[in-house]
């Protein structure tokens, strides 16, 4: 039997931990039936097509069940209880002061480590200086995606036509006409092929295997018009201004256009889940027509010469339709995986929901206003793009630490995929192979964050929880770094601090 004292510490030790586990469960949801929400929607979203008609619901679809966060609530103390210890600031001014002052960050890095529960700035050097951002930018993009979009909105690829003489002839059959006028009709199509046009809808996501099931809602509708043969159009004037990222031809980015599959990669990476440097093509909107030109001849349609690229007709009838994951989902995959073809869509969709151009400039705009919006510290912010390889792009940690607790805010739930997108220390992401030196590794597991590196640029921005249990938020932007391995390195230790 054990010691009384021993109960005491078992039971106090089972009550920390499940105020622990209710704390994880409340910053990683929504959840939903043992499932983070989005990671539900994802599976939900597998083989989502549609036809010509595409009727809202899914009879006979259960409802979901019970919250698991309901029940641990009322395990929570206040959250008074969980509040840092008063010499927290004086403690990170000592550590976290000499390590800042490491010349493996260059000669002026800023810093800034935030409460997220009260806002409380605990740390703070040279915070509301602008410095380049690199990759952490992209909370800025999931932030304002999320609040602009909801983490429930999807992006559609479709297939229009204006041509309607295939419903017209059935009507005429409808008439009576004879089998000599219905091969007379056939031999008209077969003279003259009916155009269909594949809409670009900026779904960077696209790949071969939605691109296949849009191809069998096209054909099949096709069919049951009458038709046979096809003359294949693309659109991408969703997107307007360059369609090269100021950084060039690159194989961190495809061209930025509102059509493509596989993000343009050329080699085998694409059937994997996409994230990192690949060889790009250099017209993806036209590889992703020829595509699906082929998977309609392998449903048994003809097609009149080669895809052409063409602005479909206002008066277009749909006659297909596949959708992205929820934008929820391309957060994640976005900021686990640093994926700047995800980021540039995502601007381009918060520009096109504040009604300017799907551009590099109109997303700028768009991006800066929704922040501003939401009374984030936006001064001396400029955000040229979504993704973070300009080199013109300036944020200050304390920008970005806000951004990171506003996630965290229980009154704005829809912003959580940015937190749950976050990389884990040593195990996921863009932080898998991080974490292993004998300064660091007290942060592997217990971090979550984004990384961003340029050439001498090395940032790091997230969350981790401290001393007294209580969720910090933390930036760090270095530039003039002498190397990435060793900024990164010291970056690891500063963040591992956070932790003791």
């Amino acid at each position: 039997m054990l010691e009384p004292k021993v109960w005491q510490l078992t039971a106090g030790s089972a009550v920390l931990g499940l105020v622990l586990a209710a704390g994880a469960v409340a910053l990683a949801g929504p959840w939903d039936s043992g499932q983070r929400k989005a990671e539900r929607d994802w599976a939900a979203a597998q083989g989502r097509t549609g036809g010509a008609h595409h009727p809202g619901g899914h009879p006979g679809k259960p409802a979901p069940a019970p919250s698991a966060a309901g029940v641990l609530d009322e395990l929570a103390p206040p959250v008074e209880s969980l509040s840092a210890p008063a010499d927290l600031p004086a403690g990170l001014r000592k550590t976290l002061g000499p390590l800042l002052e490491s010349p493996d960050l260059g000669p002026a890095p800023a810093a800034s480590v935030v409460d997220v529960a009260t806002g409380e700035q605990l740390f703070g050097e040279r915070a509301d200086r602008p410095m380049a951002p690199a990759s952490t930018i992209k909370i800025a993009t999931a932030v304002a995606a999320l609040s602009a979009l909801g983490p429930d909105h999807r992006i559609g690829t479709t297939v229009v036509t204006a041509d309607d003489k295939g419903e017209g002839d059935d009507k005429g059959d409808d008439k009576g006409g004879d089998e000599g006028d219905s091969e007379g009709d056939d031999k008209a199509k077969g003279d003259d092929p009916t155009e269909i046009t594949l809409v670009g809808g900026g779904d960077a996501t696209l790949d071969r295997k939605g691109l296949r099931a849009l191809a069998e809602d096209t054909a099949r509708a096709l069919r049951d018009r009458g038709v046979h043969e096809v003359a294949v159009r693309f659109d991408v004037s969703l997107y307007s201004g360059p369609r090269e990222h100021p950084i060039g031809p690159n194989d961190n980015i495809a061209p930025v256009t509102a059509l493509m599959t596989g993000q343009g990669r050329l080699d085998d990476s694409a059937r994997d889940s996409f994230g990192g440097p690949a060889p790009r093509s250099g017209d993806p909107a036209g590889d992703a027509a020829d595509v699906f030109a082929d998977l309609l001849r392998e449903r048994g349609l003809k097609t009149s010469g080669p895809p052409a690229m063409r602005k479909a007709p206002k008066d277009a009838d749909r006659l297909a339709v596949t959708y992205s994951r929820p934008v929820s989902v391309l957060v994640e995959r976005m900021l686990t995986n640093s994926d700047n073809d995800i980021a540039e869509s995502l601007v381009r969709q918060t520009a096109i929901k504040a009604g300017r151009p799907a551009s590099f400039a109109g997303a700028q705009q768009a991006v800066q206003a929704e922040l501003k919006e939401q009374k984030l510290p936006v001064g001396g912010a400029l955000l040229r793009d979504g993704s973070g390889l300009n080199r013109h792009d300036r944020i200050t940690s304390g920008l970005l630490t806000a951004l990171l607790a506003r996630a965290a805010d229980p009154d704005r739930p829809e912003l959580r995929p940015v937190l749950t997108g976050l990389p884990v220390a040593g195990f996921s992401g863009t932080l898998q192979g991080r974490y292993t030196d004998a300064d660091a590794i007290t942060g592997s597991g217990m971090i979550r964050a984004k990384t961003g590196t340029l050439t001498g640029v090395n940032s790091l921005a997230g969350t981790v929880v401290g001393p007294g249990g209580r969720l910090l938020a933390f930036a760090f932007l270095a530039e003039k770094a002498p190397g990435p391995d060793t900024a990164q390195r010291a970056l690891d230790h500063l963040s591992a601090e956070l932790t003791s």
